[in-house]
């Protein structure tokens, strides 16, 4: 039988307890997140749709089971900053480098475009050495995105009795004019136009 092909949609709350499935070891065993404690259902059902209430947030799914999601979020919270975005993913662990990634981090670049977003920003967790808990993988999806690096901070986490790193990278997906249209909430997008996105891919 032929392999169903990865979708992306946009994430419910009715996915939320098997996206919480995919975080809990990151919390718990990495330093990808350097959140301590792995939030209930209510906590993480209340972010998703803080979230939704202005940018995507989306899911990969393959035959009824989700293999990861993404999402963008304010990038420092200021006006100024309004067209710019933090990034975030997190995958299952069985199914890393097979190309989720890459389709999840295209549909929000390309939904991140028609928000008229000018900016992707990633906060990525960043060893002094790799160990166990933290290593450059997350950097090297970042690069092979075409991310730069732009800036560090250094012994700024801590997690599992060590200090890490953190770094900052971005990759600029639109020109960056005197006179920028505005930001559209992500609600406000034709459903239609965010449906073909999500199906380009």
């Amino acid at each position: 039988m032929e392999e169903k092909r990865v979708r992306i949609r946009i994430a419910s709350t009715d996915d939320v307890r098997e996206l919480l499935e995919i975080y809990r070891p990151y919390v718990e065993k990495t330093v990808i997140t350097f959140e301590y404690d792995v939030p209930t259902p209510e906590e993480f059902e209340t972010r998703m749709k803080r979230t939704l209430a202005r940018y995507p947030y989306l899911v990969a799914e393959q035959d009824g089971a989700l293999l990861g999601y993404a999402y963008t979020g304010p990038f420092v919270g200021r006006a100024a900053y309004a067209w710019g975005v933090e990034t975030t993913i997190y995958l299952r662990e069985e199914v890393r480098r097979m190309g989720v990634g890459r389709k999840l981090y295209t549909v929000l670049e390309e939904i991140s475009r028609a928000q008229n977003i000018r900016n992707m920003n990633a906060c990525i967790g960043y060893p002094a050495v790799e160990d166990e808990h933290l290593t450059m993988a997350s950097v090297r999806f970042h690069e092979h995105m075409e991310y730069r690096m732009v800036g560090e901070f250094h012994q700024c986490g801590y997690k599992f009795g060590r200090w890490y790193h953190m770094v900052w990278m971005e990759k600029l997906i639109a020109g960056h004019p005197s006179d920028p249209a505005p930001v559209l909430p992500f609600p406000e997008l034709c459903a239609e136009q965010v449906r073909k996105i999500c199906d380009s891919v």
